[in-house]
């Protein structure tokens, strides 16, 4: 295992320097790409074939996913407060999560051709806008003033995870560089939530270490596990807990 410093401000900086070499625009287009594949394939069995969420189908996602552009245009157009009046008016109560169930919610009775379209156009606007912000510039969001850039890393994790959620295919040419990316954005994911797990990716391998104990995990098994979708019983309770950090 490195020596490096892992923690506090250094281990921050070391995890985002890992970040550096990776073009988050690129990433966003590639994934939401594979998404968009995947999505204009289905039929009507496909769309209702459950996904690796729990209690959502495959359109479901599709919805989360086309809902959830409110919040990123809120975002780029500086209009948090006219993003919070909407979900006070429309009564959407529950955190995050209430508003995830709105999203799908409200749109289960929309033709899925139409919440195919809507879901494309919001987010190839997204793409682009971000893209023409670049990585440095700061974003409102509502944790407060944020990267672009690192917040383009939050929403490649988020289309990569949806698109296993959904079985979207992932070709052997690419599987394991995107593997790696996202053992990249766990790692420096964890260091900005002050999670008390440490974890340095090293090739087709991260070593992971908590209050004293270390573990080697499969680069795949890490990044479920920072998406909280590893299967029940592979790590320690407390491990597993401390790693999920990007759902």
């Amino acid at each position: 295992m490195s020596t490096e410093n892992t923690s506090g401000r250094g281990g921050r900086e070391n995890a985002e320097a890992r970040l550096a070499s990776l073009d988050p625009f690129d990433i966003f287009d590639a994934e939401a790409a594979r998404l968009d594949r995947f999505f204009s394939g289905l039929d009507a069995a496909g769309w209702a074939r459950p996904s690796r969420c729990g209690g959502w189908s495959v359109r479901d996602v599709l919805a989360h996913l086309a809902g959830e552009e409110m919040y990123n245009h809120a975002c780029l157009d500086d209009d948090l407060e006219g993003f919070r009046a909407t979900l006070e008016r429309e009564g959407v109560g529950g955190g995050y999560n209430g508003f995830n169930e709105w999203c799908v919610r409200r749109r289960r009775d929309v033709p899925v051709e139409e919440v195919l379209d809507e879901w494309r156009r919001a987010n190839g606007e997204t793409r682009r806008r971000m893209r023409e912000l670049g990585r440095d510039a700061e974003l409102p969001t509502m944790a407060g003033p944020y990267p672009v850039g690192l917040q383009a890393f939050h929403y490649d994790s988020e289309y990569a995870t949806h698109a296993d959620d959904v079985g979207a295919p992932v070709g052997d040419d690419e599987a394991g560089g995107r593997a790696r990316w996202r053992a990249a954005v766990g790692a420096f994911v964890l260091t900005e939530r002050d999670s008390p797990a440490r974890a340095e990716p090293d090739g087709d391998r991260v070593a992971v270490r908590l209050d004293g104990r270390s573990e080697r995990l499969p680069v795949a098994e890490f990044v479920d596990a920072t998406v909280g979708r590893l299967p029940e019983g592979r790590l320690d309770p407390e491990l597993r807990d401390a790693l999920r950090c990007l759902a």
